[in-house]
């Protein structure tokens, strides 16, 4: 997963941690941060979760992804909700690259299909763990680096939510609880970064062409995704890219007046 950095001026270098990067909205991400000049540090479990009944991303998926980049992405595969597998891959992010000025927590899993009451007790631990312990794991292990940017900093931790943080989706109880979490979360972060020089904010996508989609129409018992699409106003499915297209905005030093927010990439679901 790893490779030998050539990182140039390191004091020019902006450097993200992106997790859930070897496939989806963070693969995107990685790539739209890359495309755009930073470096990253691209993290992902890739390996099964015996807990859920659908497949995770590979060692391969993220060594694509790597591939794909500048020799300015390197991969590392760590439990996105283990701190201190997370705290050694900001550590990384420092020691290769001079610091860290982004954390992108794009991590996530979906289970459902079947009322709260009903759901294993597996499967809800593996969302709550996911979707929400990882996005707390991942403010406390960047959050003291970006503080150690000089200031003026512009630090940035980011996190993706979900349509379902705010909408009542049937036989998805638990994402949606954890995904308002990951609201939460936001908010309460901006209110303790006040004057700091570093924002929280998060995404809130709608139904994105991803793997967690296609898993998503199996516990609907849809024969396929298209149907989400045309619940959304602009009446398709989105790219995992425009998702990432706002992560990387919302990532660069010019949004310094956002924080606390939760920005709907959703098609219009939201309406």
């Amino acid at each position: 997963m790893s490779r030998t950095t050539g990182t140039g001026d390191r004091a020019q270098l902006q450097v993200a941690v992106v997790t859930g990067a070897a496939r989806g909205i963070g693969a995107a991400t990685v790539r739209a941060l890359d495309a755009a000049g930073w470096a990253v540090v691209a993290v992902d479990r890739a390996s099964p979760d015996v807990r859920l009944p659908y497949a995770m991303a590979t060692p391969d998926d993220l060594d694509a992804v790597v591939a794909g980049t500048s020799d300015r992405v390197i991969g590392i595969v760590a439990d996105t909700a283990d701190e201190q597998a997370m705290a050694a891959a900001v550590a990384r992010a420092e020691a290769d690259f001079g610091g860290l000025d982004a954390m992108v927590a794009a991590a996530g899993v979906i289970a459902g299909g079947v009322p709260l009451w009903e759901l294993p007790a597996t499967e809800l631990a593996a969302v709550l763990e996911v979707d929400l312990l990882g996005p707390i794991v991942a403010a406390r292990v960047s959050i003291p680096a970006l503080l150690r940017r000089p200031e003026p900093r512009h630090g940035r931790y980011l996190a993706v939510a979900s349509a379902a943080a705010t909408r009542g989706l049937p036989l998805l109880a638990a994402y949606g609880a954890a995904k308002a979490g990951v609201a939460g979360l936001v908010r309460g972060l901006a209110a303790e970064l006040g004057g700091t020089g570093v924002t929280a904010n998060a995404v809130s996508p709608g139904s994105t062409a991803t793997a967690m989609l296609d898993e998503s129409a199996r516990l609907y018992r849809l024969e396929g995704t298209d149907q989400f699409g045309t619940q959304q106003p602009v009446g398709r499915l989105l790219d995992p890219e425009e998702v990432a297209a706002v992560l990387a905005w919302l990532a660069g030093p010019t949004t310094g007046a956002l924080t606390g927010t939760v920005i709907p990439v959703d098609g219009g679901l939201a309406l």
